[in-house]
């Protein structure tokens, strides 16, 4: 018996409610953070430039993917700002820990992307 009573969907029907909600998190984030929509508007520059000055499939890989880690990290560290913030507003040390934690997560993924477009650019 599983902690909640209900059948779970399974098939198709999973599938496409696991879309739906995934959707519906894209919208969420969209609409409710403005980190999120600020990374969006640099993958919108980024990526394309970066299958334009990719010279193989490997080197456009290695400069598209680090944006597309940093929109993931994002919507974690999202996720992770709106459950601390459910649990209550009040300051406690590790709310802003977790917090922090997470946009840590954010600066690396941007260190990671830097990095990567230097070394492959660089190396031409």
């Amino acid at each position: 018996m599983t902690l909640i009573d209900r059948p779970k969907p399974t098939g198709l029907l999973r599938l496409f409610r696991a879309f739906g909600n995934s959707l519906k998190g894209f919208a969420g984030a969209f609409r409710e953070e403005a980190a999120f929509r600020q990374e969006l508007a640099t993958a919108v520059v980024v990526i394309p430039l970066g299958l334009w000055l990719g010279r193989s499939g490997v080197e456009r890989a290695l400069l598209v993917a680090p944006m597309l880690l940093v929109l993931v990290v994002e919507l974690l560290n999202s996720a992770i700002e709106a459950v601390v913030d459910r649990v209550g507003l009040e300051r406690h040390p590790l709310s802003g820990l977790a917090k922090d934690i997470g946009s840590a997560a954010v600066l690396s993924s941007f260190v990671l992307l830097g990095c990567t477009w230097a070394l492959v650019l660089l190396d031409r």
